[in-house]
């Protein structure tokens, strides 16, 4: 029988700090009122990280819960993927912290930039390596990051948004015609520049740049909302009906969707656009905030930990990330994992 490849197992770990609408206007965005935010994005609160935790912390304690509930261990692995910007280090990658952490042998580890879509594009990359590859049964695929560190307070195009957090899959061997069906993919460079982080990139080295009188420092995110929203909403309906067609399941038929978690107006939108009831999108935006790479990966973990998915039901997970790079993928949901050796 030629097994399909799918979602055995997840987890997520969020900051230990909450910060809500309320205290954020109060400390450096006095100029505008928790009420805006919240109609602007649907965001009521944040949870940012302690000083005494990190990527890797979080990383950690996502992939032990999605290892958890896969019913492996770190030693069952053949690849370790994680989607992030923000690892502890510009180098060794995030994966190698996560594979020293995790007391993983061997498993071949590699990093995934493709920011707010890098969940989607991670996932099916190692599901690509494990239908090639019989001697690879089990993946773990984690996103993860840790925004705040980048943020300017005082910025509204960024600081209503970002929030801290990771999320983690385990994929595993499922039943014949069931887990990963089809993904699709989409590229837009024309607005490059819009949602950027400068400093570290080898034109703008920690090692000497300074901030020019003025000018936002190249150490802060920089985001212009409207032009996101644009491409957002003109790419990201397109490339998950590109998705249902490959996959040979309608969108009408979709039981859930699982958008990254940027905006709550954007998801509501998206949702018109696809002519699907807003009920069938997974929503945690409006608590969680804008965790980047990490979105949809604890979206999924929070919607898997509801009971709602049934085997049997279908699920698109979808992102955009800054570049602009979309993904979508589309899933037939069966916990029915290969048992570990």
């Amino acid at each position: 029988m030629n097994r399909g490849i799918g979602v055995v197992g997840t987890g997520h770990a969020l900051g230990s700090r909450v910060q809500t609408n309320e205290e954020l206007c109060a400390s450096t965005l006095s100029s505008t009122t928790p009420q805006w935010i919240l109609e602007k994005t649907g965001i009521r609160r944040r949870y940012l990280v302690s000083e005494t935790e990190s990527a890797s912390s979080l990383s950690l304690a996502a992939a032990q819960g999605a290892l958890r509930a896969a019913g492996i261990t770190p030693k069952d692995l053949g690849l370790i993927v994680v989607c992030t910007f923000s690892g502890d280090y510009v180098f060794p990658p995030a994966s190698a912290k996560l594979h020293l952490d995790l007391g993983a042998k061997g498993a071949q580890i590699f990093d995934v930039q493709a920011n707010c879509a890098g969940f989607v594009t991670g996932l099916t990359a190692a599901s690509d390596r494990m239908s090639r590859d019989e001697d690879l049964r089990f993946a773990l695929v984690v996103g993860t990051e840790i925004s705040s560190p980048f943020i300017d307070g005082s910025d509204v195009e960024t600081a209503i948004f970002f929030s801290d957090g990771a999320g983690a899959a385990v994929l595993g061997k499922v039943g014949e015609g069931m887990g990963i069906r089809a993904a699709a993919f989409f590229t837009d460079t024309q607005n490059y520049e819009t949602v950027r982080l400068r400093g570290g990139g080898s034109s703008f080295p920690y090692a000497r740049y300074v901030a020019e009188e003025g000018r936002k420092s190249p150490g802060h995110m920089e985001m212009n909302g409207l032009a996101t929203w644009k491409q957002a909403v003109t790419h990201l309906p397109t490339t998950i009906r590109r998705a249902c067609e490959k996959s040979g399941i309608a969108v009408g038929e979709v039981d859930h969707f699982v958008f990254h978690q940027a905006n709550l107006n954007l998801i509501q939108y998206a949702m018109q656009k696809l002519k699907v009831p807003v009920e069938r999108a997974f929503v945690n935006v409006h608590e969680i905030g804008n965790t980047g790479s990490a979105s949809i990966a604890i979206a999924l973990s929070e919607l898997v930990k509801t009971g709602r998915v049934l085997p049997g039901h279908k699920a698109v997970l979808a992102g955009v990330g800054a570049g602009f790079n979309f993904g979508a993928s589309v899933w037939i949901w069966d916990e029915a994992a290969e048992t570990p050796r």
